[in-house]
């Protein structure tokens, strides 16, 4: 069953990697064997991440990228190659939240900051990844979408937040479909409420708390480490047969 996890001579990148969900995840890929690439737009950040991957004892890279920017994608992508030799695993991980005050008063220049980022740089890392997985050898491996309860419920005031989540799930399943034959899968995980910079405000906010945290069935926020499991699984030969699924992660909150 140890052997069924190992992730030894695994290639992995993860989006988003230096912080939060995406540090949790490869924190874990890396504990279990992985050589690990991050990418993010915070050099400092990065810095600090890679040092603590490091610490673990497997090949770890880092890199500024901008997943937005289809260049900057296929130039990383083709870096991490160079480097590490290939990939096995891909967490499309990296996103940025919704900050219009209401729907009638968002602007175009707000839906298309979360578009670029949440949509686009998902497509394009996706596209880059699976470009690659076709092609090595042997082909395949596992794309891993981070998507958003709102993609399922919406989200006032992140109507383009939560579009940008239902549509990563629309694209998992149509990889899951089309790249099977090429020995990939392709899921989803979708987090509840977790203690990240992205929700650090959210979550200090007295009555914020008082209102949602009653409706976590578990009575606490997720930490980033609730995600090293999953992530590992996800990777390993252990889900070798699952493919084209939301994995929600959330302590119950989606539930109650």
């Amino acid at each position: 069953m140890t052997a069924l996890f190992d992730l030894g001579g695994h290639v992995a990148l993860v989006t988003g990697g230096n912080g939060g969900i995406g540090l949790g995840m490869a924190t874990a890929l890396a504990g279990q064997g992985a050589s690990v690439a991050i990418w993010g737009t915070n050099p400092a950040k990065n810095a600090a991440a890679a040092e603590q991957l490091r610490a673990i004892g497997n090949p770890v890279l880092d890199l500024v990228c901008d997943v937005g920017d289809h260049q900057a994608v296929i130039d990383g992508m083709a870096t991490v190659v160079a480097e590490l030799g290939r990939i096995d695993s891909c967490f499309v991980n990296a996103g940025v939240g919704g900050q219009a005050p209401s729907f009638v008063g968002m602007s175009e220049d707000e839906w298309h900051r979360v578009m670029r980022v949440n949509l686009d740089g998902a497509f394009f890392t996706a596209q880059e990844a699976v470009k690659q997985m076709v092609a090595q050898d042997p082909q395949g491996g596992s794309v891993v979408f981070t998507t958003s309860g709102s993609a399922k419920y919406g989200q006032q005031r992140g109507q383009h937040y939560g579009g940008s989540k239902g549509a990563v799930i629309s694209m998992m399943k149509g990889i899951a479909v089309e790249h099977a034959r090429h020995g990939i899968r392709c899921n989803a995980i979708l987090p509840g409420w977790i203690e990240s910079d992205m929700t650090a405000g959210a979550l200090s906010w007295d009555k914020f708390v008082a209102n949602v945290l009653p409706r976590v069935p578990m009575r606490r926020w997720g930490k980033p480490e609730d995600f090293a499991g999953l992530a590992v699984y996800l990777a390993s030969d252990a889900s070798s047969y699952h493919t084209g699924d939301v994995i929600t992660i959330d302590g119950g909150y989606h539930s109650f």
